[in-house]
């Protein structure tokens, strides 16, 4: 008759298989780590949880937009009007992230705007968000606001709609563009008053910015696959027209400082010249524009550095100055940097042009607001995930992956202890029965 295996030495056995087998422990780590960066020329890498969405012409017919999803939908010229459900505790922020097909054509007329009105048609106050495009078909994302505090109007619970307007000179491109939706909710703070005082503080100061070796980062095509960088000096490369986008997490009382530099590039003429040669755009943790700044670029030498930002602080809400407005969170700020199109007229395409970036998030983190719930549940604020993110170059997949396999080794690693602990167990009771079967004391 055969003997059956102890249920010790099949637990343990079972928790060898997994973490030896390629797919479990470490395994999985290296597999991520492997993962090719975005190619040059790639188009912007929407949310994968991104759902299907159809914005209409009329509030009658509007879709429904869930508060904290994202959505996606195509944008011709024209407006769309999605349907809101807002409680009467929170702020909300609605960004569009228009994504034009590359070699369209645009103009300086040319934009988007988001706007959130109430079910009589009145637009909350001081809500509204544009973005226009230059002469680059690039990214743009455009913010609309319902800030608490502020308008008795927009303060309820209840129907509001968000507008999405795109504008588009008769030359330009006419044809439905790709837009991403995200709808982000700020919880308000807890018992107490909460700061209503504009900070008396704008950005003017240039910041001090390190001069260490580069360390090669390679940007991502958007804000959902954007590299993440903390405060030194980074080498990525550009081709015409192309923008890459890298995020820095600035804490509460954290200022930002950067710069980006565009090297000597390979010429095919012995002259040339792009305005907006090489630009630089800073956006919020909710997406909305806080800073940009443009060099003109003639294939040599150039950069762009932005005024330190304001301490990242609550009451920066309440600034008259756009700057400073867009420091009110903790949380990711998103770095975009285009090379014209234009550059491709004088420089060779096969050969990227170097870039290097140069970035100094200064000051100590200070005490956070009292909200009244977890504000990382919304995705603002920086905790250990964002800075340990920061340290190793992650992108937001890269980093949801890597958490998932951390906590895989968790579980494998509790499964092995159990069942080697078991296995000692009834190791030790063979031991016993074979001493009593031969009369041992």
């Amino acid at each position: 008759m055969p003997r059956t295996a102890p249920a010790g030495a099949v637990a343990l056995a079972a928790a060898v298989a997994v973490l030896g087998s390629p797919g479990g422990g470490y395994g999985a780590h290296a597999a991520y780590a492997a993962e090719p960066s975005p190619q040059a020329g790639s188009a912007y890498r929407p949310a994968e949880s991104a759902k299907k969405v159809e914005g209409k012409p009329t509030t009658a017919d509007a879709p429904l937009v869930d508060v904290g999803g994202v959505y996606s939908d195509t944008l011709g010229p024209g407006e769309r009007l999605y349907r809101l459900g807002l409680d009467d505790n929170s702020s909300v922020y609605v960004s569009a992230v228009v994504q034009p097909p590359r070699g369209a054509k645009v103009g300086y007329g040319d934009g988007i705007e988001v706007e959130i009105i109430t079910t009589e048609g009145r637009r909350c106050q001081n809500n509204t968000g544009r973005a226009g495009f230059g002469y680059d078909p690039v990214p743009v994302s455009a913010v609309a606001v319902r800030r608490l505090e502020e308008d008795a109007e927009c303060q309820g619970r209840g129907t509001y709609f968000a507008r999405v307007t795109r504008t588009a000179a008769k030359d330009s491109d006419q044809r439905a563009w790709p837009v991403e939706l995200k709808i982000q909710r700020e919880p308000g703070l807890g018992t107490g008053s909460a700061p209503t005082t504009a900070p008396s503080v704008r950005p003017s100061a240039s910041p001090a910015l390190p001069g260490t070796d580069p360390v090669a980062r390679t940007g991502g095509t958007g804000f959902n696959d954007a590299r993440a960088l903390g405060s030194g000096v980074w080498r990525d490369d550009l081709r015409p027209g192309q923008t890459r986008y890298y995020r820095v997490p600035v804490d509460w009382g954290q200022q930002l400082g950067l710069s980006a530099e565009i090297a000597k590039a390979a010429m095919t003429k012995q002259y040339g010249s792009a305005s907006n040669g090489l630009s630089v755009a800073l956006y919020s943790p909710y997406r909305a524009l806080v800073d940009s700044k443009e060099t003109s670029y003639d294939g040599k030498q150039a950069g762009v550095t932005l005024p330190k930002t304001a301490p990242v602080a609550y009451e920066n809400r309440f600034s008259s100055v756009a700057e400073v407005r867009g420091t009110r969170l903790a949380g990711w700020y998103y770095l975009a940097v285009t090379l014209g199109g234009k550059v491709a007229e004088f420089t060779e395409d096969a050969t990227p042009v170097p870039l290097t970036l140069r970035v100094q998030v200064s000051g100590d983190a200070a005490k956070a607001p009292a909200y009244g719930e977890s504000l990382s549940a919304a995705g603002f604020g920086v905790g250990a995930d964002e800075r340990n993110a920061a340290r190793d170059g992650l992108t937001a997949p890269e980093a949801a992956d890597a958490a998932e396999n951390r906590s895989a080794m968790g579980v494998v690693a509790g499964a092995g202890f159990g069942a080697g602990a078991l296995l000692l167990l009834v190791l030790g009771g063979w031991i016993l029965l074979a001493r009593r079967g031969r009369g041992t004391p």
